[in-house]
């Protein structure tokens, strides 16, 4: 069974940072894009960060210079350090695979873990 599980959220002050983690089960992690993307009351799904199989990066302009997007192959694993965080990062953070790269629009992510809550106090 393919899954993921995420961790690493929580409720941070204003310019504090949190590390999301992504493990997967059930199928090999390096052979796949993963994106992060956020859900906040009342707003759209958004695509926050991305890295494709060779390791290539994106961020979203509102994050870029504050959060990275790794992976760590021998864990099965993608990171989101996010830094300097704000009230409008507060969102439930999800991760998802495709095998297409990081330009491939959402809906063509095929698994998407359940999500993890990020709170960000002002």
């Amino acid at each position: 069974q393919l899954q993921f599980v995420e961790s690493g959220g929580g409720l941070v002050q204003t310019g504090g940072s949190l590390r999301l983690s992504c493990e997967a089960s059930g199928f090999t992690l390096e052979s796949y894009t993963i994106g992060w993307f956020r859900q906040a009351p009342e707003k759209e799904h958004e695509g926050v960060s991305c890295i494709s199989v060779d390791g290539s990066t994106y961020h979203v302009e509102s994050v870029k210079d504050r959060f990275t997007i790794s992976r760590d192959n021998a864990k099965n694993t993608v990171y989101l350090q996010m830094n300097s965080l704000k009230p409008e990062d507060t969102a439930v953070y999800y991760c998802a695979a495709l095998k297409e790269g990081c330009s491939a629009p959402e809906y063509e992510y095929d698994y998407w873990g359940q999500g993890t809550q990020v709170t960000v106090s002002s």
